[in-house]
Parts: C-alpha cells; structure tokens; sequence
C-alpha cells in the first residue's frame, strides 16, 4: 500500500508539471501563428491519440511518462508545403522562436507560484521558531543562544514559524555566511545575535543543517510513555504497547520521552534492552530500532509515539496565513527565492564547493512525493511546487537538448548574424545528451544510496 501511494503520489505530481510545461509551449507557439503536429506526454510509442481542430493537432500520451514534447511544423524535420511555409517554426524571427522556448519552463514558474500561493492563502498551524538549548560548541551556543529564545527575524525578514526560519536560513547556510537574529526571550525583551554558518560543510546542506549549526526546536518535557505503536514498527515487534512507561534503556535511566529517542536514534540495528512498567509490573523488553537514513547519516525508529494531553503544545504553535495580495507576494517571493538557490546550488555543485549528493533523481523524489501525500493534501500541493520550479529551473540551463540550450543558439545566432550549422547543432545534442545521461545516473545511484543506506 505505502508503495502504491508513492507510485500514485509521484505519477499525479510529474503528469501535471509535464502538461503545463509544454502547454507553455503549445500556447506560445500557436499565439506565434506556428503550426502545432503534435502535443505528447511522454515519450516512445505512442499509447493513445486523438486528433483535434482545425490543424488536426494530435494530441497523445506515450509509453514512457517521464517528460513529453511539443512538435511542431519545421522544414529541418519534414518538407513543408509552399502553403504553409510561414507556419513553420524554423522561418520565425528569432525573437518569436526564443518566446516559445522559454514559454514552457516559465509556465513552470507560473504554477509555482499559483500553487504556493494556494497554500499561503489557506494557512497552517505551524511550530513557533523556540529555540531549545543549544549543545555545547556549536554555533548556536557561540552566538549565546538560549532556550525559550524565539526568531522573529532573520536579517530584515520576518520568521512567522519554524519551518520559515529553515527556510530564510538556507540560502545563507548554503553561502556559509554570518547572519543577525533577532530574537524575543521568555519575559518579552528583544536581543541580536550574530550566527555564524561558515562551519557548515558541503554535506550538512542536504541533512538537518539547523541540527548542525546547533538550533533546535524547543519541546517541553514529555513523559515517557507509550501513546501509540504503529503498526509492523520495531516497537510492535518487541511486544511494546500503549501506556507501557519506559524506564530505561540498556541500564541508563529515561526521565522523559526525549531521553528514549536519543538511546533509540543511536542504536539502529542493534538490539535495544528497555526496562517498562506495564500495569504496576517492571519488566524487560529488548526492541531492535529500524535503521532510517536521515541525510547523511543512519539513525534507528523503533515506531512508537508518546502519550499527550490533548493540549499539548497549544502555546508552542501559531496559524499562519496571509491576505489574498500578501499571499500572491509571499508566493512569488518563494518561486523566486527558491529558482535562485536552485541555481547556486548547482553553480556549486559544479565548482565542487557543495556535494554532489544533494543531486536527487526520480526515485528520491518519487519517495518524497509519497511522504508528502500522506501529510495531506497541503504540504503535497506545495511538494508539486517546489518540483514545478526545479522543472523550470532545469529546463533553462544552458545545455543541448534543453530548452535552456535552444536558447544559448539563439543567443550564438543574434551575435553570429546566423544560425548554427547542422552539424554543430547535431554535435551539440550529442554532447548535451549525455551530459544528461550522466547525471541522470549520478542521481540514481545517490537514489539508491540514500534510500537504502549505499
């Protein structure tokens, strides 16, 4: 079943941003006076078709649903009729033929924005940006952070939430810069603190970075005893149950629930001896934590959840949401920011300053598709945005066979006065196909590395 949503999860997030993509395209080239032969989703043969419109437009999905392409009427690829010669996208001006390239990854950017904007409007609970205490030597605690300190601001940007101060701090946390938090203490004062970030190093940015640099997320004490145990977890398969207390683990005593996640995250794959209470009964029961790769690292889950007042955390979360202007802003500021970030990461990634294994492929995003799905239907929709944006972003980089690469020749063209020969242009889709087909490769195998522990 968890296969099966993540299948279907990640089939409805491609399908759309695949049609939208080259319905900037179509939408583009037909506004050009181009004729359009073909509108397909996927690739390979050719499962269903129909025909449409005066042009008889063939419309088609094909075998192999990862991308789709927009043909259209070009002497380079078939003789064209005296006719309809004007019709052709070959004999467009250079500036119409440039217009509809960029038109589908723009279109990417637009749903991006359209959809985060969705989400911003409908609002969520979300945590408060409280600070726990922060573990000894690391950046955090240099900066004198405390806990009960709450970020209100990250440079000049407001925090509303935790998941915006990750969000503000990664650009900065990927440029390794020092950064001014400003912060509200427990009895209501404001301070400023300076936060160095330049002891990240390149394989922190695809982890917890916020971990690393020592800021965490405040929770108050929770008793530790069992709520929940989901099922087919460790914690089913060692005979745990709900209302079970923990009272130790491996002979160190559990005064909260915190304490047993911290035995459990460092124990994955070996077995675990837990002292419980159990009905005024002290037992033990040796639980064997799942290992879970979690960035760069492997921690254990043993699958079971504490048990809480159903008011638990009410002063520790807030809901956010915004007007329908402030949502437009706040979600074109979010497209925005994200394209740019996805660019430097990947101008580092080639100057070798950030791992290459923050290069996810389909199987890391099919997973992701999966695990957002299950959260609900906003945090999917805004999954869908962020993968709108790196589709867009992706498809306008400089190399052949993209649509950032038709540009780079039409760029080539306006300076030459003329189009590249065919030759170059065949060279160029050579070159440009298997630098895809390289990193393609390198996607999957950092895949199946994170996946399933390399």
């Amino acid at each position: 079943m968890s296969l099966m949503t993540t299948a279907v999860a990640f089939i409805l997030a491609l399908g759309p941003l695949v049609v939208f993509h080259e319905l900037g395209h179509y939408l583009v080239a037909r506004a050009c006076g181009v004729k359009v032969l073909r509108f397909c989703v996927g690739f390979g043969k050719v499962l269903v078709s129909r025909r449409v419109g005066a042009d008889r437009t063939e419309w088609a999905v094909a075998a192999i649903p990862f991308g789709g392409y927009v043909k259209m009427l070009d002497e380079r690829e078939a003789p064209v009729e005296e006719a309809e010669l004007h019709r052709a996208f070959n004999r467009q001006s250079l500036g119409r033929r440039a217009a509809i390239v960029v038109a589908g990854p723009l279109a990417n950017l637009l749903l991006a924005v359209l959809l985060y904007w969705v989400v911003f409007l409908h609002g969520a609970s979300e945590s408060r940006a409280l600070l726990a205490e922060p573990p000894a030597g690391s950046a955090a605690a240099v900066s004198q952070l405390h806990e009960g300190d709450e970020v209100v601001r990250v440079g000049a940007a407001a925090v509303r939430s935790w998941q915006q101060l990750r969000w503000l701090l990664l650009p900065h946390a990927v440029d390794g810069d020092r950064v001014e938090l400003q912060l509200r203490r427990a009895d209501g004062t404001a301070r400023v603190r300076s936060l160095d970030l330049s002891g990240l190093g390149s394989d922190d940015i695809d982890a917890d970075f916020l971990r690393r640099c020592g800021l965490l997320l405040y929770l108050p004490p929770i008793d530790a005893v069992v709520g929940t145990v989901l099922p087919g977890s460790a914690g089913e398969a060692a005979g745990l149950l709900p209302g079970d207390r923990i009272l130790a683990a491996d002979g160190q005593a559990v005064r909260q629930f915190q304490d047993l996640v911290a035995r459990v995250s460092a124990s994955a794959g070996r077995p675990l001896v837990l002292q419980i209470e159990r009905a005024s009964r002290r037992m033990d029961v040796t639980v064997t934590p799942a290992p879970v790769r979690e960035g760069a690292q492997t921690i254990g889950r043993i699958g079971v959840r504490p048990r809480l007042d159903e008011h638990f955390g009410e002063n520790l979360r807030s809901f956010v949401s915004y007007g329908p202007v402030e949502a437009l802003v706040a979600a074109a500021q979010r497209t925005w920011d994200t394209s740019r970030l996805t660019v430097e990461m990947i101008g580092k990634m080639v100057l070798g300053r950030v791992s290459m294994k923050n290069l996810s492929g389909p199987l890391t995003i099919a997973d992701y598709a999966g695990q957002s799905a299950k959260l609900g239907w906003l945090p999917y929709i805004a999954f869908i945005a962020m993968i709108s944006i790196s589709l867009g972003v992706l498809n306008l980089l400089p190399v052949p066979v993209l649509d950032g690469g038709h540009l780079m020749y039409y760029i080539v063209e306006s300076i030459r006065g003329r189009p590249l020969s065919e030759r170059a242009l065949a060279l160029g889709q050579q070159v440009g196909l298997a630098a895809l087909l390289t990193l393609m490769a390198f996607a999957i195998y950092n895949d199946i590395h994170r996946l399933w522990g390399g």
